[in-house]
């Protein structure tokens, strides 16, 4: 899971990271990290779940009215 980005000619270290911190959302490095924290009951992870996708379904529904 090595991510890596060259640093272009002219290319401000600012840029690179901004660049490298892009690969990494992506590739959903963070993400996975976070989950593999620390352990999740079963119930808790189906409650987030829910969570998630019912808030999703209320913004659709806000959106579709407008």
């Amino acid at each position: 899971m090595s991510v890596e980005i060259k640093l272009r000619k002219g290319e401000t270290v600012d840029k690179a990271l901004r660049r490298l911190k892009k690969k990494i959302d992506r590739e959903g490095i963070i993400k996975d990290a976070r989950a593999k924290r620390g352990f999740e009951k079963p119930a808790v992870r189906r409650r987030r779940k829910k969570k998630v996708k019912n808030f999703g379904a209320y913004l659709r529904k806000k959106w579709d009215n407008v």
